[in-house]
């Protein structure tokens, strides 16, 4: 729970920043960063996996080696803290003056129609996320059979993959729009999320597994890599980053966070590809808000350049 009051309050406020912050050419591509950042510390915890798997027995895992990437965690984010204290506040928010105090009720009133729209895009990409990025490493070792080492060495190669995407499919966005884009992922995602879980859980070769892995990922990108961006050109700079975080949080909480409980659940009943006409269903409903969603290139209302 306090996890996700820290992520809740650094997905908005970071995706408004960097969104704030680009110029009007060019927010696409910048503010792809905020996920290729976030993958880079996916690979980060990744590598330091891999590092103790090579250097400590299981035993020693279990017993005391996992408690290693906590305390690297807890360095960077004292490292964190001082780079932040040194930020400038971006042209939107000085401009704004006097300040109102938003609130939740407030933010739901005036601007409903687009509190559901992003509820609703942020729990299908945040449940496809979850699916092909943090469970598909257990699938790979739970379904598929691999060794857990290997299913490391796999999604290592795919999240870099997919990292590296982010810039290039932001930049995409800023010539062709933000709805293609994230049309391509809603409908792309719902014709190959079973078909290639099903083909993953048959794969045995590493080459194989790592080409299938990359189909969904790489879909996924065309949504991760403008996700902030599209959520903040919605809202005004005086409810922008409580307009981005609390209709993020809560279709997160609902379906982006309990995505492997339902996979898990699947499974244990027997019923696994269950899971996969889950996913295709929730990427439904967030295509059914991309629908929904303006062209927020040319109707942004992040107004300063």
């Amino acid at each position: 729970m306090l996890q996700g009051l820290s992520v809740g309050g650094e997905y908005g406020a970071s995706a408004t920043y960097l969104s704030e912050m680009a110029s009007r050419r060019h927010r696409g591509f910048w503010s792809s960063f905020q996920y290729l950042t976030l993958i880079g510390g996916q690979l980060l915890a990744l590598a330091v996996t891999l590092v103790l798997q090579s250097l400590l027995s299981e035993a020693e895992l279990r017993g005391w080696g996992w408690r290693i990437p906590f305390a690297i965690g807890a360095v960077l984010a004292v490292l964190v803290y001082l780079l932040r204290r040194g930020l400038a506040e971006t042209a939107a928010f000085e401009a704004l003056g006097v300040r109102a105090k938003s609130s939740a009720l407030g933010l739901w009133r005036t601007y409903p129609r687009e509190f559901v729209i992003v509820a609703l895009i942020s729990g299908g990409g945040s449940c496809a996320f979850y699916a092909y990025t943090t469970y598909m490493q257990k699938f790979l070792v739970n379904t598929s059979g691999f060794k857990p080492a290997a299913a490391t060495e796999i999604m290592t190669a795919a999240l870099l993959v997919f990292m590296l995407a982010q810039p290039l499919l932001g930049a995409v966005s800023d010539r062709v729009g933000r709805k293609p884009m994230l049309l391509l992922f809603g409908v792309g995602g719902m014709l190959v999320s079973a078909p290639v879980f099903s083909a993953i859980a048959g794969a045995r070769g590493w080459e194989a597994a790592l080409g299938l892995v990359l189909v969904p990922l790489l879909l996924l990108s065309a949504y991760t890599s403008i996700s902030g961006l599209i959520k903040a050109e919605l809202f005004p700079a005086e409810v922008r980053t409580l307009g981005v975080a609390l209709p993020y949080a809560i279709g997160n909480t609902l379906l982006g966070g309990t995505a492997e409980y339902v996979a898990l659940w699947f499974k244990a009943s027997g019923m696994e590809a269950g899971f996969y006409w889950y996913l295709t269903g929730v990427l439904a409903l967030a295509t059914l808000g991309f629908a929904l969603l303006p062209e927020t290139k040319r109707t942004s209302l992040i107004t300063e350049d």
